[in-house]
């Protein structure tokens, strides 16, 4: 049988860092929506790591919803969903229908996607958030980041050079954007951590 996990170096070196946190500011109950699953490699680690939270991966790309679906067999957890097909951009996701199995969505997760996609997806992101995080539901946001339109690294630098000669509309985000883009959907702020290989750990919360 084919295996078609996709395997993603930096993800063995950042999921501890980015679980501790996690860990810290997840809710009670209820389920994660990580937006953007990539090759899945964070959710098997995640998910049983955080019960009883159920763990909801999602995909756009379909070689990557394989990949989730690969790695969901060889290391299962009964409260770690198969992906669900998601694009952010559309203005009703997979687990705002009526029938989605495992409502409430009470957390979003999402890793390293705003700057690798155009800024529209980071729009739609902030527009789900808003509709489907019951008050008090967070969302986790994770990557690398300007700030006041500075980067915070030579190698941030260069690798916003790298993402703007795949495609001009990619680039590492200003985080002032991002805020105002959370806000607009009844999103707060309450920290932003610095973490390894200079990414920053940001944690919204729906008023």
């Amino acid at each position: 049988m084919t295996d078609r996990r996709q395997f993603a170096p930096a993800t063995e070196r950042n999921r501890d860092p980015i679980l501790e946190t996690l860990k810290g500011w997840l809710p009670p109950k209820g389920t994660v929506l990580e937006v953007a699953s990539g090759s899945g490699e964070h959710a098997v680690f995640f998910a049983p790591k955080v019960k009883p939270l159920v763990w909801q991966s999602s995909n756009f790309d379909a070689e990557q919803i394989d990949s989730v679906m690969d790695w969901l067999a060889h290391r299962p957890s009964d409260n770690l969903l198969p992906p669900v097909k998601l694009d952010v951009t559309d203005t009703k996701w997979p687990v705002e229908a009526a029938d989605y199995p495992a409502a409430p969505v009470t957390a979003i997760f999402n890793a390293n996607m705003i700057h690798i996609s155009p800024w529209r997806t980071c729009e739609g992101l902030m527009a789900g958030a808003g509709r489907i995080l019951p008050p008090g539901g967070r969302l986790f946001l994770y990557g690398p980041f300007k700030f006041n339109g500075q980067q915070t690294a030579i190698s941030n630098e260069r690798f916003d050079e790298w993402l703007k000669s795949l495609d001009p509309e990619y680039g590492v985000r200003d985080i002032e954007a991002v805020l105002n883009e959370a806000l607009k959907n009844g999103l707060r702020h309450i920290i932003a951590r610095p973490m390894p290989a200079n990414n920053f750990f940001h944690l919204f919360e729906k008023i």
